[in-house]
């Protein structure tokens, strides 16, 4: 029998290579019970979760909820495990329309946008609700305050609520294939009376935001793309794009609670969420690109390779794992080829 050839000995060092760059491409494994890594969602009752926030009393927990037609529900879903660790039934507001995104403020309360129209101009107003984030991760009955809502220039779609965490004040970008905008709301939401937002921005076509813990960047995200702006001022500044995973149905984005990273979301029955990592805490870099342009990695811009796979399970780099993986065995195949042929 022929016997077995021994490995050259020149491919140790490209294999070697391409195996460091496919531990780096790979999302780290985590430690026991370390937070904020890919999940899926495993609660059957959320199956178009359209909002991510991250819990500021409860690392590793995002809160999200459903979209139309689900009722008055906010789930607590730990990263660790995808399960539900809590949900949260408010009380004393009317019957929630469109739910489409969800905040944190500075003051630890959590933001609901009842805010989706899909008819684009149907309803003369929409509805903010608004609760302290719970210090006790169980099933609950809360009150929140009801906000109304309306837009100085008129009806429209809108799916992304941020609350800057540094002034409180909140947010809308409104939805539009042509193009969306960015409205600021009164310095503080009253009740008894309706809250006017004013465009202060345009956007592109946006299906969540979140700003960075520091107040500074503005992620703002669509089913194929995402873009980080600067934000100075209660103003958009520079932006560049960043590496948005492919994913079923792309409706969330939210910060970790530490800036490290962004977790992007989707609609769908276990659905999975996925981190992308940030460079530089979530600023963007100065001299930023024209809006739809690629400007590459950099500060602030999310580490590139990151995405879904098929089945939703949240695992980002799975694509361009395997496509290294194929090449190493190319590799290795052509050397042994060539040994045999000199």
């Amino acid at each position: 029998m022929r016997p077995y050839p021994s490995r050259p000995a020149g491919l140790a060092v490209p294999a070697a290579a391409l195996l460091l760059l496919l531990g780096a491409a790979c999302p780290a494994v985590a430690a026991d019970g370390e937070p904020d890594r890919d999940f899926t969602i495993e609660d059957p009752r959320i199956t178009e979760s359209s909002g991510l926030a991250a819990s500021r009393l409860h690392p590793g927990v995002y809160w999200t909820h459903n979209d139309s037609d689900d009722g008055p529900y906010v789930f607590a879903v730990d990263s660790r495990t995808g399960k539900t660790v809590a949900t949260i039934t408010m009380r004393g507001i009317g019957e929630p329309r469109d739910v489409e995104g969800i905040s944190i403020g500075p003051d630890g309360d959590i933001y609901v946008g009842d805010i989706g129209d899909n008819l684009d101009g149907t309803w003369s107003h929409v509805w903010i609700y608004r609760f302290p984030e719970p210090k006790t991760l169980r099933d609950a009955t809360v009150t929140a305050v009801q906000y109304d809502v309306k837009y100085a220039d008129g009806a429209r779609n809108a799916e992304s609520l941020m609350v800057h965490p540094k002034t409180g004040r909140v947010y809308i970008a409104s939805k539009n294939e042509d193009g969306g905008g960015l409205y600021e709301g009164p310095a503080e939401l009253t009740t008894g009376s309706v809250n006017t937002f004013r465009r202060v921005g345009e956007v592109p076509w946006v299906t969540d935001g979140a700003f960075s813990p520091d107040g500074g960047s503005l992620v703002l995200r669509s089913y194929f793309s995402a873009r980080v702006y600067e934000f100075r001022d209660g103003r958009l500044g520079e932006s560049r794009s960043v590496a948005a995973p492919f994913q079923r149905q792309a409706e969330s984005v939210t910060y970790t609670a530490d800036g490290s990273a962004l977790m992007f979301g989707s609609e769908g029955v276990r659905s999975g969420v996925v981190r992308v990592e940030v460079e530089g805490g979530g600023k963007p870099a100065g001299g930023g690109t024209e809006r739809g342009k690629p400007s590459g990695s950099g500060s602030g811009s999310p580490a590139q390779g990151a995405g879904e796979g098929e089945d939703g399970d949240g695992k980002g780099s799975v694509g361009l794992g395997a496509v290294i993986i194929v090449g190493v065995g190319a590799l290795w195949f052509a050397l042994r080829r060539k040994r045999g042929q000199g």
